[in-house]
């Protein structure tokens, strides 16, 4: 199981209208299985898994006008703690820390520029089973139309360092998150070219493929959107897809040396 350093990423959700229609896409797409609703006091919450090996959770929303999308969640050893550095770093509380039964502690808040993010403080349930690995979580990133200010807010949150990307080729306006030499995220900063002013700043997720176009022909054959077609980067191919509910998310197929 992979180690959740503090600052870490260490799992992701989505939030559906309709978990039964996300669970056939992502399965058919992504290969995955999915767990039966889970009881009442988790919301129904329900379990993605590749090979038995939990990749991502599952819940339907809990109220009128909750978007469709993928969620980002931090890994801290003291949600509390994280919950004062957010306000005091500017930040904003949307949910106040919770004990999720016996298996962590969690808060959702959004950054001064309006990206929301979630946090796991971890009890019984650390996170992920498998990252890294064909269709399973490979990168966080958050998109902002004010980089300075995330560059102020993570670092105090979460000490993160902002740094340049170490490959050859890597946008200007991309920066990669690291804690103690370790990359565990990046930021791009949007423009109108790439994100029209309608889309508002967010985490974006990126899943490990093992054929990029292949997963980009199925994912239109099963009523996907495709936003960005295959392209070559210095990390490997690279997609941006929206599924049918209208949840955005990435996917990229590493090369070896990724």
């Amino acid at each position: 199981m992979p180690d959740y350093a503090p600052g870490t990423p260490s799992w992701v959700d989505l939030s559906s209208p309709n978990t039964d229609d996300a669970a056939d896409f992502y399965g058919a797409l992504m290969n995955w299985g999915v767990t039966e609703p889970g009881p009442p006091e988790t919301g129904g919450y329900r379990m993605f898994h590749q090979d038995s090996m939990n990749v991502a959770g599952l819940a339907g929303q809990m109220q009128q006008g909750q978007p469709t999308a993928w969620a980002t969640y931090i890994s801290v050893a003291d949600a509390d703690e994280t919950a004062q550095k957010v306000k005091d770093a500017g930040g904003s509380v949307i949910l106040e820390p919770m004990d999720v039964t016996d298996i962590g502690r969690m808060a959702i808040f959004a950054d001064p520029t309006g990206a929301v993010f979630g946090i796991w403080q971890p009890k019984t349930f650390t996170g992920a089973d498998l990252v890294n690995e064909p269709n399973s979580l490979c990168w966080n990133e958050v998109l902002t139309r004010d980089a300075d200010a995330c560059k102020a807010f993570y670092p105090a949150v979460f000490g993160w360092a902002p740094v340049r990307p170490s490959f050859a080729g890597a946008p200007e306006n991309y920066t990669v998150w690291e804690v103690a030499g370790k990359q565990v995220g990046g930021m791009m900063q949007m423009t109108d070219e790439w994100f029209p002013p309608e889309v508002p700043p967010h985490w974006s997720v990126c899943f490990a493929i093992a054929d990029c176009d292949a997963t980009v022909a199925k994912a239109r054959e099963l009523g996907g959107t495709i936003t960005t077609q295959p392209m070559d980067m210095p990390i490997g191919r690279f997609a941006g897809l929206i599924d049918p509910q209208g949840a955005a998310f990435a996917v990229m197929q590493l090369t070896a040396a990724s």
